[in-house]
């Protein structure tokens, strides 16, 4: 099959008026970037007030492996897959962060014949909304330290400051750095540190909001640190959140592109999976699910992670309600998670990983039990996509369809990434009949009035599979101090390793015995939820030994290579 770059440049790419018009999208709400994206106005949503809402479907997966499971190619081969029942579907998608994009994973527009198009622009800058997150961002980290130069005024606590500054590309070097070095005129010297931009809770904010309006209070919500009494310094103290917002402006308009099978696609915002709540706008949501019959959204990483917040923090934003949500999982990945091979990110897997044997997947269908449960446990009817690779043995597709079936969820295999939507088809009907199950049961997992701690623990132990919650001297000070300062009632966002259920990466499957231990607590009063860190937990990426950027260039004729 051709690379995802040949197929991408090859794809027959439609005007996106003409995208637009068919879901009932006119072009006076489109601002054009080039030929292949449009900002779409966020006037559009009254412009479809009286169209009746489509069906919402989540799609999240297993515990991610470094095999990949195919989230982001199932999502727009599923939107694609509607086509073909007879149904329109839309597609609603986080922007790729350029920190992965150049280090180990490489783009993130989906592949083979379930991708959007054109994949160079939305792998890299797309309408610049990350960049414009970043200088919001570390505008408020600048005022913040002019603030404390120019007489500190709040009485800002130095030993008290959270807010630290971003860069959307992964550099280790900056995580921890001392600013204001020199003399007087050179600033204050103190410690902080980088994270990436996809971590930043300016960005978190942008993806929850709802209005510009709801942007501009986000803002200036925003807790930077404390003062000498213990009581929050935000944005709006530091009068920042205003020019925040207008670097903001631009980007709050969700992006709209096509798939290469014209499914409309909105690209929006890109909080991490694994630290922030992972997924992409509401704004661009609210819009989207006026314009098809069903709205396919995706969630960072397993259920226990961007699903479970799509539950607990997305909706609680948005107001909308999910109909299903799709757990995708793969033959390869399920044999990882048996724990009887040792899987490396970038290197060739294990000659014995290719050959049949459906125990191993058996034994590794533990995790995708614990997340169909995850889901459930949220009143959610689950389906299981089954993403099937050209080395997988019949028995071991078959097994993982029974073992969705013991489960009571309905499944199918698909073949989106070499057929495209038709070979999703089987899916979208499966999505279909669970979506006519009705979302009168749909619940988030714990009320807003439940104490901080113990929702914590209901996610640890509802979601993770953990015998309860271990807090870190530190953490638990924090935590004290957020119900304090009246943040109780916020839903809760664990950052934790994306590559287990427990913090540790090393123990795949769904183990038990063990505690979430939580070693910091900052609360994102802007984007509305406490943010725990837990184990080794980094907020800015480092580079691999051999990273992406090595092989990205301009070939002889000015045209992007090495981008995968």
């Amino acid at each position: 099959m051709p690379s995802d770059l040949e197929l991408s440049r090859n794809a027959a790419l439609r005007p996106l008026p003409e995208i637009a018009a068919e879901v009932g999208l006119g072009a006076h709400r489109l601002e054009p970037y080039g030929h292949a994206v449009a900002k779409v106005s966020l006037d559009a949503a009254a412009d479809l007030a009286d169209r009746p809402p489509g069906r919402y479907v989540v799609v999240s997966a297993i515990t991610p492996t470094p095999l990949g499971e195919g989230k982001t190619t199932t999502t727009i081969g599923l939107g694609q897959a509607f086509r073909h029942i007879g149904r329109r579907g839309v597609i609603a998608v986080r922007q790729p962060s350029m920190g992965p994009t150049l280090g180990i994973k490489g783009g993130a527009a989906g592949g083979g014949y379930s991708q959007i198009v054109p994949m160079e622009t939305v792998n890299l800058h797309l309408t610049g909304d990350l960049h414009a997150v970043t200088a919001a961002h570390n505008l408020l980290a600048a005022m913040l330290d002019n603030h404390l130069g120019k007489g500190n005024a709040s009485g800002l606590d130095p030993f008290s400051i959270s807010w630290r500054r971003v860069l959307d590309l992964c550099d280790r070097d900056l995580r921890r750095v001392v600013t204001g070095l020199g003399g007087h005129a050179d600033g204050v010297p103190r410690e902080t540190g980088f994270d990436i931009t996809a971590a930043s809770e300016v960005m978190a904010v942008l993806a929850l909001c709802t209005s510009l309006p709801d942007l501009r209070a986000r803002l200036g919500r925003i807790v930077v640190g404390t003062d000498r009494d213990g009581a929050p310094v935000t944005a709006e103290q530091l009068k920042a959140a205003g020019a925040m917002a207008v670097l903001l402006r631009e980007a709050i308009k969700p992006n709209l592109m096509q798939t290469m099978e014209h499914t409309p696609a909105f690209v929006h915002c890109g909080p991490f999976g694994n630290i922030a709540h992972g997924n992409s706008s509401v704004v661009a949501d609210l819009i989207g699910i006026r314009c098809g019959d069903y709205l396919v959204t995706e969630a960072g990483f397993g259920a226990d992670m961007g699903a479970e917040r799509f539950f607990n923090i997305k909706c609680r934003a948005s107001g909308l309600v999910p109909d299903a949500a799709v757990v995708v999982a793969t033959v390869r990945a399920l044999k990882a998670h048996s724990g009887r091979y040792r899987v490396v990110a970038g290197r060739p897997l294990p000659e014995e990983m290719a050959r049949e044997n459906p125990d191993d997947v058996l034994a590794g269908a533990v995790n995708l039990r614990r997340q169909l449960a995850n889901v459930r446990a949220h009143g959610i009817p689950p389906v299981v996509a089954v993403n099937a690779f050209p080395g997988d043995h019949d028995s071991e597709l078959r097994a993982v369809l029974e073992v969705a079936a013991e489960e009571g969820a309905r499944a199918a295999v698909t073949h989106h990434v070499a057929k495209g939507g038709i070979g999703a088809a089987d899916l979208a009907t499966a999505v279909e009949e669970a979506c006519t199950d009705g979302t009168a049961g749909f619940r988030p997992l714990y009320a807003d009035d439940l104490p901080l701690l113990d929702k914590i623990d209901t996610v640890a132990r509802g979601m993770y599979g953990a015998d309860g919650v271990d807090l870190a001297p530190l953490a638990r000070r924090q935590l004290e101090a957020c119900e304090r300062q009246g943040f109780g009632r916020l839903p809760v966002c664990i950052a934790k390793t994306h590559l287990s259920l427990t913090a540790d990466p090393a123990r795949p499957g769904a183990p038990t015995g063990w505690r979430l231990p939580v070693r910091e607590v900052r609360v994102s009063a802007g984007a509305g939820f406490v943010y725990l860190i837990c184990g080794d937990m980094r907020t800015m990426p480092g580079l691999s030994s051999s990273p992406a950027a090595e092989r990205l260039d301009i070939g002889p004729d000015g045209e992007i290579v090495g981008l995968s």
